[in-house]
């Protein structure tokens, strides 16, 4: 009686992971996911390991969800996995605001971020 379920939008091939309402600005979250796309999971893993950026330990766990999900949901051989996509997309932005001198307001933004990474299997070099 429910819904039918819808065409699956992903090959036999990937997996993905997303995460939602990740507190950082999708600018600053698209320069860290920038860094691990076309990247074979086990070097974009200790990339993020050792980079500077704090959100890089939220990519990080959003990464090991997607390769979690290739070998466990669709059998997939974590060796061969690659970060095909990872894209960002905005969420919730807060509105708040700061009094100044002279009973004006100073504007502050307070962003949210959604993250997607799809990983895929690569074919076997024969």
């Amino acid at each position: 009686m429910g819904k039918s379920s819808a065409a699956r939008r992903l090959d036999d091939t990937e997996a993905q992971a997303v995460s939602h309402m990740i507190r950082t600005s999708p600018r600053k979250l698209n320069l860290v996911a920038a860094s691990i796309r076309g990247m074979p999971v086990d070097r974009a893993l200790s990339e993020l390991s050792f980079s500077k950026r704090r959100i890089a330990i939220e990519v990080r766990k959003v990464l090991e969800s997607a390769i979690a999900n290739a070998e466990n949901n669709h059998d997939l051989d974590v060796d061969q996995l690659v970060v095909k996509e990872a894209f960002v997309g905005k969420a919730l932005v807060m509105k708040r605001w700061h009094a100044r001198a002279r009973g004006r307001v100073g504007k502050i933004i307070k962003p949210w971020a959604n993250l997607t990474i799809v990983v895929r299997e690569r074919e076997e070099l024969a």
